[in-house]
């Protein structure tokens, strides 16, 4: 068994950074850089491992209580990396810098939804308990995705990651691919709803608005956007990552921290900013939904590509 961990938008307090800010009328507030960090360039090598590409299911387990809204909102975003329809920027066209990947296009469907709205298992849960919950949705070409309520601790949840992405066999069968994310609302926003909340550490800039007014959803969705990418560019421990197996950098989470141009460690960069609602989202969805995606790898420029 194999498992890579996501810890999104951790701040990073090896650097430190002097700010003062200037108002954008299109976009949340921006701190005004007074020293610029070089920073080495990511390469995700390719290790000739399987990836999955194609047409690809998402199985979904809701583990503990999500309401109906919470529910709609994810499935919505589910729904959205295929829609091509939308208007920029889209979550179609976030997802679409996966085809830069060897496979070409993927495409997401949402198939088997199952609740255990009881906790079958208690809610203190291993890594073993999560392959036993996903082991329920698997399948060929499919990502077995368990997300967890509020209540709900993960070995590791908060502390180290925010989400978890990997790979099993379970009885002597094929091996398949699963994802965990974790609601962070009460356990733990600044860390894994960041920038949605205080950062637990590094600089205070005002939070931005969550685009669906429920800062643990959407703070889901930007750990699962990054696990979901990481799935189908490395899902078996051979496709595309930067350092050691045990601890890869991905397409998603080679480029932590940044949802915009002008990002940089303690601020997620430019973003769009809602003139009715006053929500900040960079990518919008299906039934009017506005999400923040986190910029992902693009190995065709080798840059982390932001959809603003």
């Amino acid at each position: 068994m194999t498992t890579q961990s996501v810890s999104i938008f951790t701040i990073l307090t090896s650097f430190i950074i002097f700010f003062s800010t200037i108002i954008n009328p299109c976009a949340a507030t921006i701190p005004r850089r007074l020293a610029v960090i070089q920073t080495p360039t990511t390469v995700l090598t390719y290790h000739k491992g399987s990836v999955l590409y194609g047409n690809i299911t998402v199985n979904l387990l809701w583990y503990g209580k999500f309401s109906p809204s919470q529910k709609a909102t994810i499935i919505d975003f589910l729904n959205s990396l295929n829609n091509n329809l939308l208007p920029p920027p889209s979550a179609a066209s976030w997802w679409q810098t996966t085809r830069q990947y060897k496979g070409g296009l993927r495409s997401i469907h949402v198939g088997k939804q199952s609740v255990d709205e009881k906790c079958s298992l208690g809610k203190s849960l291993k890594d073993s308990d999560l392959i036993t919950l996903a082991s329920r949705g698997k399948g060929i070409n499919v990502i077995s995705v368990v997300l967890t309520s509020a209540d709900v601790s993960v070995s590791g949840f908060c502390m180290n990651r925010c989400g978890t992405h990997g790979s099993t066999r379970v009885n002597k069968g094929h091996n398949f691919a699963y994802a965990w994310v974790g609601n962070s609302a009460t356990q733990c926003p600044g860390q894994c709803a960041w920038p949605f909340a205080q950062p637990m550490y590094g600089p205070k800039i005002p939070s931005l608005v969550a685009p669906n007014g429920d800062i643990g959803v959407d703070g889901i969705i930007i750990n699962l956007a990054a696990v979901l990418a990481g799935t189908v560019t490395n899902p078996f421990d051979g496709g595309y990552f930067q350092g050691p197996a045990t601890a890869p950098l991905e397409a998603v989470t080679a480029c932590t921290g940044i949802s915009g141009s002008g990002a940089f460690p303690g601020y997620p960069g430019n973003v769009l900013t809602d003139k009715k609602t006053k929500v900040n989202y960079n990518a919008q969805g299906v039934n009017k939904r506005k999400y923040l995606l986190p910029a992902m790898w693009d190995p065709k420029t080798s840059t982390c590509k932001t959809l603003v």
